[in-house]
């Protein structure tokens, strides 16, 4: 029987594997395309493979944090990844319902230089120098869609980004982003476990499983292109 952890990361990512497949394939369709790429003179076949690499790089990432967020399923959490957003050609990489049933994690993975400190520079969230912000912001983005897309009230829905390769500053960042009234936690991977188990405070085996129910019901496994 397969281990259900290797299942999970299996499937985290899943998308970002198949896109960045995709890509090095459309790169080399066609006899003369595939005649420069073997001959590595293709700038076409090089900038393909430079994205494909940074797609593959985020599904390990996805993958990765599966394997952290295994160990929560024992604690009373629901784990689901990869999974589509509903009326959006987007996904979401890991969706999480709390113990206490009446929270959902909705959480991004990004995988950013390992030698760059992820901090808060005047408010904004940087990897080094570069701004990350809109990465915050598309996590409180998605939020808001799951919030509207779960219609379950009383649920609240915590958006979360967890770094893995950027030290994060000081472990973990509190964002501010404008329509989002809460701040969106910015995470790093030592610091993701500690502050999902620390979270519930008690537990309703029977509303999560509500809410669980709920979540399979509205967000289902995406599909690339779909």
């Amino acid at each position: 029987m397969t281990n259900p952890n290797i299942r999970a990361a299996a499937a985290a990512g899943g998308s970002a594997a198949q896109k960045a497949a995709v890509l090095r394939a459309q790169a080399r369709r066609g006899l003369w395309r595939r005649i420069l790429s073997w001959l590595g003179v293709s700038r076409h076949t090089r900038r393909a493979d430079t994205e494909a690499a940074r797609w593959a790089h985020g599904a390990s990432g996805e993958a990765t944090t599966a394997r952290l967020l295994a160990a929560l399923e024992a604690r009373g959490w629901h784990v689901r990844h990869d999974l589509a957003l509903p009326r959006s050609r987007a996904n979401l990489d890991h969706l999480l319902t709390s113990p206490c049933g009446t929270a959902l994690v909705v959480l991004d993975t990004k995988a950013w230089h390992r030698g760059r400190t992820t901090a808060l520079v005047q408010g904004r969230v940087h990897c080094g120098r570069e701004d990350r912000h809109g990465q915050v912001e598309k996590v409180a983005g998605y939020a808001r869609r799951v919030e509207a897309a779960l219609r379950m009230p009383g649920v609240r829905v915590w958006p979360l980004l967890v770094v893995h390769g950027s030290p994060v500053a000081g472990g973990r960042l509190e964002a501010r982003v404008a329509g989002w009234e809460g701040v969106v936690h910015v995470l790093d991977t030592d610091r993701l476990l500690p502050t999902l188990v620390s979270a519930p405070k008690r537990q309703n085996p029977r509303a999560a499983a509500a809410l669980a129910a709920r979540v399979d019901q509205v967000f289902r496994p995406y599909v690339q292109g779909a």
